[in-house]
């Protein structure tokens, strides 16, 4: 069985635009010691992103369906800003539609990994230490 205690004390940007999903999510990551901001949309989310502290944030959990800027946009943006982490912080690609054009553009935009909603904590938190050990 994988320790998750890695993941204890991270903080993670997660940009997930459904109350219920969201509120999923951030239950799962937190009741693995994890702090979480939540934007809303896309915007929300490059914004936040672009206001913290260069390597405030571990990874960003990034729904692709969004309104106002779609998680795939989002990603784009975060990646070209001109700061040292937004090229390398893990982002991973979150919906329910895992059908191969969707992971193509998820990985296009600069995604690092793709999960499928619901979210399944075991697999999620092994994505985030694949990730992390990558870095």
């Amino acid at each position: 069985m994988e320790d998750f205690d890695r993941l204890c004390g991270i903080k993670i940007l997660l940009c997930e635009d459904h109350p219920i999903n969201a509120q999923i999510a951030r239950s799962v990551l937190e009741k693995q010691g994890m702090a979480v901001d939540l934007a809303e949309n896309g915007r929300e989310g490059v914004e936040l992103f672009a206001r913290s502290g260069v390597g405030e944030y571990a990874a960003v959990l990034m729904d692709v369906n969004m309104p106002v800027l779609d998680g795939l946009g989002a990603a784009r943006e975060i990646r070209a800003l001109g700061r040292a982490d937004a090229a390398s912080v893990p982002m991973i690609a979150m919906t329910a539609d895992d059908a191969q054009q969707f992971v193509d553009d998820a990985y296009a935009a600069g995604m690092d990994a793709f999960t499928t909603k619901p979210i399944v904590p075991k697999q999620l938190f092994e994505l985030l230490l694949k990730l992390l050990n990558e870095r």
